[in-house]
């Protein structure tokens, strides 16, 4: 059958992708379809055509999914930010317990393995801690702040968003006014030229401290007072107003470079019965509420003792740790970011804790030192970023030879891949369970308990 853009079809969503678009089927050929469930019978206009698939839009929803709902945000169609508005949050769950299920059967060739029902959020809105709000200027000179849309650099303009507390509102519209007064330059990634380039706002869910951060390609900006006046006026929790620097032609958010201008230039939050001191750089996990769910999933997989030494990589500001000091005898955290480790110093100085050391090195590096010190961990908890682990810390992980691994994912593509290498090293797989730390949109957290398979 012959498929070109802008032809119309009738097409049944069968299925969805890893990043929550529906899949139909025209003859031999698969499209996608975003904002679709599966169920649905529609009419869609084909958007673009490859060799084996194509892209289309949603025309008209001739027969509903039994899991759709009616989306409560005005944005939803054109932000990127929620995925799956459209549907139950029921829904939700199922697609990511599969997704983590098909991960690991179609990558990591587990056929018989059987996880968990996934730890459901009670509450699916207003849970993120933190939100990175690019900013720049229409074809008209208007400022626009909000999300980027879906698979895009356009900025959909919006003043809320239903996945951030409602006290964000109120720091983006003061910064609308400081902008309106300082009449202050907004970066333009085309040209690359200087100015304002997001908005970064962090908050503490347990102690309601609140942090602004200009991200900005110089050091400073105009009207610094002003800015700081018009955020305390409406931010009661404001605790510190930042400037960072990124000068860099780049989509990394952040700079290296932080400068307080109001404030302690930190923040601090209660997790897991702990405090934790929080800076602009510092990786924190931005779902307070199945973050604790989580932390406890990784105690009861450990269950550590008094005889255990941890060994905590990727640990950033030392939270998962942490929380597990007072159960071991010797906490070892690793982290790159020299600032999460300074952190993550401070942080066990803050709650008392006196058996915990933090190494700043690359993970693998800092493993590989360990072993050859001859230090030989029980425990490994394992928090990587997306791209996972790679081959040096798998076998250097193996050198050490710890009797339990623990591995927090936020991707189950690349954690599929590393169990497979860890089961092929001498690792079984023991307990598997998806946490949803991000309701509404396609990403899964998935927790993994792995142990050293004595031959």
């Amino acid at each position: 059958m012959s498929i070109k853009k802008n032809d119309i079809f009738k097409i049944e969503i069968k299925s969805m992708t890893t990043e929550g678009s529906g899949v139909g089927r025209i003859g031999e050929m698969a499209v996608f379809v975003p904002n679709s469930a599966i169920g649905d019978i529609l009419d869609i206009k084909i958007l673009k055509v490859k060799k084996n698939y194509a892209f289309g839009k949603i025309i008209d929803i001739l027969t509903p999914s039994k899991d759709r709902i009616e989306a409560d945000c005005a944005n939803y169609m054109q932000c990127g930010g929620c995925t799956f508005r459209h549907i139950s949050y029921e829904a939700e769950l199922k697609l990511k317990q599969q997704r983590v299920l098909d991960s690991l059967q179609r990558i990591g060739g587990f056929k018989d393995i059987v996880i968990d029902e996934i730890v459901a959020a009670e509450h699916p809105d207003r849970y993120r801690n933190k939100a990175q709000i690019p900013v720049s200027r229409d074809l008209d000179g208007k400022l626009t702040l909000g999300f980027f849309a879906y698979h895009s650099h356009r900025i959909i303009d919006f003043s809320g968003c239903f996945l951030q507390p409602k006290i964000f509102e109120n720091v983006i519209n003061a910064f609308k006014d400081w902008e309106k007064e300082a009449k202050q330059k907004i970066y333009d990634e085309s040209t690359n030229s200087p100015g304002i380039r997001h908005l970064y706002i962090r908050m503490g869910k347990a102690t309601g401290e609140v942090m602004v951060c200009i991200v900005t390609t110089g050091e400073q900006i105009k009207k610094e007072d002003s800015l700081v006046k018009m955020l305390k006026d409406c931010v009661p929790n404001l605790k510190s107003v930042v400037i960072n620097t990124n000068n860099k032609n780049t989509n990394v958010i952040l700079g290296d470079k932080c400068r307080t201008i109001w404030g302690d230039g930190y923040i601090t939050d209660e997790l897991c019965g702990l405090k934790f001191k929080i800076s602009p750089i510092s990786f924190y996990q931005v779902n307070h509420e199945q973050t604790e769910k989580l932390y406890t999933l990784v105690a009861n997989y450990a269950k550590p003792t008094k005889k255990d030494v941890v060994l905590d990589l990727y640990c950033g500001i030392g939270t998962i740790g942490l929380t597990l000091a007072k159960y071991v005898k010797e906490l070892i955290g690793v982290e790159v970011e020299e600032q999460a480790v300074l952190n993550a110093r401070e942080n066990a100085l803050i709650n008392g804790i006196n058996n915990a050391q933090f190494i700043c090195a690359d993970a693998a590096k800092a493993a590989k030192m360990l072993s050859e010190r001859g230090e030989r961990p029980s425990i490994v908890i394992l928090d990587p970023p997306r791209k996972g682990c790679d081959l040096e810390l798998i076998k250097t992980v193996k050198n050490i030879s710890p009797e339990k691994v623990v591995y927090v994912s936020c991707d189950p593509a690349t954690l599929a891949r590393d169990l497979k290498e860890f089961c092929s090293i001498g690792y079984e797989i023991k307990k598997v369970t998806p946490v949803d730390m991000f309701p509404r949109t396609a990403n899964v957290e998935t927790i993994v308990l792995m142990s050293r398979v004595d031959k």
